[in-house]
């Protein structure tokens, strides 16, 4: 049984941990407003994008001069999974899950015998993934010293997958992260880019538009423009499920370690009580000695 003392320390030493986690979940709370603002504000381009992509495209569907990022390689052999995570853990399940999902579509490429390479966005990401697919993780970029994710940060992900698919190193391109629900619920996501799938977006088929330029030079220039913006909103609602996810990881560590406390606290009450009724029945037994 442990001693009075180090009953003592391991309370003062929970109670440091709660001031910790409790400092985290505030300081998560705060952050996340500012995130959330940022990727609902995102999701109506990005979905806008989509839907006039997805437009312009019917008009090329099973056609061999469509665009290469539309119409693909013909081939479906090589997949590029673009993982994006976050920097940092102390979230719950919020890298792990986007991480099972991404492994989860890796193993059973494998099975059907693809070919699988990894980019990771993110520490976590690449921390997670190289324990099973460390010999399939082709490159890591992390925005660890980044305070504030903005398009630039994205535009670059986004021309290396343009750069490595221009190099012919993959036929399809998936990108994984969480999609931002509530602070307690982050949906892992899987968002094929190339070739690019619009089969959810809506188009209004009673409105015709003419183009100008034709449609082809407008595909030509918003397909490649597509990529990073997906990555863009992907990191940003990466940004909102991390903070959501902490937020209540921290929540509930803080909760825990006050149950702790109390168990702690009581275990030494009771250890202390008992060891002054023995000490009194020690010393009555002295008195009645002499």
């Amino acid at each position: 049984m442990a001693s009075l003392k180090d009953l003592k320390n391991r309370i003062a030493s929970v109670k440091s941990t709660q001031k910790i986690t409790k400092a985290m979940q505030m300081v998560a709370a705060a952050k996340l407003r500012r995130a959330q603002e940022a990727a609902v504000a995102a999701r109506p381009y990005a979905e806008r994008m989509t839907n006039v992509l997805a437009s312009l495209g019917a008009a090329y569907a099973d056609r061999p001069d469509a665009p290469a990022l539309l119409g693909g390689t013909g081939k479906d052999q090589v997949h590029l999974l673009v993982v994006a995570t976050g920097e940092r853990g102390l979230a719950g399940g919020f890298n792990s899950s986007i991480a099972r999902l991404a492994r989860e579509t890796a193993t059973k490429l494998l099975n059907e015998g693809k070919t699988v390479k990894i980019l990771t966005v993110g520490r976590k990401g690449n921390d997670i993934l190289k324990r099973g697919f460390a010999d399939k993780i082709v490159e890591t970029v992390t925005f660890r010293e980044v305070r504030t994710l903005g398009y630039t940060n994205a535009q670059s992900v986004g021309e290396k997958i343009l750069a490595m698919y221009a190099n012919g190193e993959f036929d399809v391109a998936t990108l994984f992260f969480a999609t931002f629900k509530s602070v307690i619920a982050q949906v892992p996501t899987a968002l094929q880019l190339i070739p690019a799938s619009f089969e959810k977006a809506e188009a209004n088929s009673s409105v015709t538009y003419d183009y100008e330029p034709d449609e082809e030079a407008i595909l030509n220039d918003l397909l490649p423009r597509n990529i990073s913006v997906q990555v863009f909103r992907a990191l940003l609602e990466n940004s909102a499920s991390f903070y959501g996810a902490q937020m209540s990881a921290m929540d509930n560590a803080t909760r825990n370690a006050g149950d702790m406390i109390k168990k702690l606290t009581l275990v030494y009450n009771r250890q202390r009580q008992a060891q002054i009724t023995k000490e009194l029945i020690e010393i009555i037994s002295g008195a009645e000695a002499l």
